[in-house]
């Protein structure tokens, strides 16, 4: 009997043992520390070659063109001065925005002493024509030296005479057509120079496109050649060249040197090129500035290409044609070339995969 309980105690204790290093071999698990959880690298793709592009060998109406820079001007306007010099402008009719007609006074200058002396001239002159009277009835019984001698002095004081009222005329200034005053450059009581500019008139129910040229641009254009009128919220109007600037050796186009006593160079018309252009928005102004696309050489269903998928060796010209074997060279024969497309003249056929550099 004892033997049995021993047995069944050594059993016991076994199994409490056993239980015991579970339970310590569970905690002490726990009180490890947690392994790091690996990290997932993203996957990297292998890098792609760029392909380069391609473009179709299309036709197009090609159009080379000269664009220049504008306003809108009239086709009549002046700009109105004195020739007579060093006068106070004594009067003036006129402001910036009103209409004149024809022969209406701009303004006066102060001729006051002018016309005090043309005054005295004209008195000493009636004894000069009293003396002259005396001496045609003694003419046969004068000297004919003395007499052609009096004649020549009479004349001359007759032609001063004359000269002095021409130049008082002068100072009267007046409208030369019916317009607008568009400039005013003085105002009452200046000093009037010659030649300098006093205001421009201009016809404004005339406007016309138009622009000033460089002698490389005049040379490259024609009366007669289709443009393209750009205006700032107007809109494009298309119309031809009507008239082209008047070609002249003077630097100053015509307008005088600009030194004493001389006109001095201003805007005229005449330096423009302009265009002619139908059914114009009546709202735009003289002054407003536009650009003018002038077409100098037009060619319609004509084989392009863009420029980037032209190459050059040398003299040799080609392409890199792609198709279903592959790319292959041609060579190609270019005709007109604008910053957009090019001409080929020969080589390639509407349709083909040109590939771009």
């Amino acid at each position: 009997m004892s033997m049995k309980w021993w047995t069944g105690n050594l059993y016991k204790r076994s199994a409490a043992i056993m239980i015991a290093a579970s339970v310590f071999m569970t905690s002490g698990c726990a009180l490890l520390p947690d392994e790091p959880e690996e990290e997932v690298l993203p996957s990297i793709a292998p890098p792609q070659i760029s392909k380069k592009p391609e473009y179709e060998v299309t036709t197009a109406t090609l159009e080379t063109k000269v664009q220049v820079i504008g306003k809108m001007i009239s086709q009549q306007e002046e700009t109105l001065y004195f020739t007579l010099d060093g006068m106070r402008l004594k009067e003036l009719n006129i402001k910036a925005g009103d209409q004149v007609k024809a022969g209406q006074t701009i303004g006066v200058l102060d001729v006051e002493l002018m016309q005090k002396d043309l005054r005295n001239q004209k008195l000493a002159f009636r004894r000069e024509e009293t003396a002259m009277k005396e001496a045609l009835q003694m003419k046969d019984e004068m000297d004919p030296i003395e007499f052609e001698e009096k004649s020549i002095a009479f004349e001359e004081k007759k032609q001063a005479l004359s000269d002095l009222e021409e130049q008082i005329s002068r100072s009267v200034l007046t409208s030369p057509f019916s317009g607008t005053v568009v400039t005013l450059k003085v105002q009452k009581g200046d000093l009037i120079k010659a030649y300098d500019p006093i205001a421009v008139i201009a016809d404004t129910s005339l406007l016309i496109p138009a622009a000033k040229l460089t002698k490389d641009e005049q040379a490259k254009i024609a009366v007669g050649m289709p443009v393209v009128v750009d205006i700032n919220n107007a809109g494009q109007f298309k119309g031809t060249v009507k008239a082209l600037p008047v070609t002249t050796s003077d630097p100053n186009g015509g307008g005088g040197g600009g030194g004493e006593g001389q006109e001095p160079a201003r805007e005229r018309p005449e330096d423009f090129m302009v265009v002619s252009v139908k059914d114009l928005p009546k709202t735009i102004n003289r002054g407003t500035p536009l650009s003018i696309n002038i077409i100098t050489k037009r060619k319609e269903n004509v084989v392009v290409i863009p420029p980037s998928t032209l190459r050059t060796i040398g003299a040799r010209t080609y392409v890199q044609v792609v198709d279903a074997d592959g790319k292959r060279e041609v060579d190609v024969e270019v005709g007109q070339q604008t910053a957009t497309q090019v001409e080929i003249i020969k080589g390639l056929t509407p349709g083909q995969k040109v590939v771009g550099k």
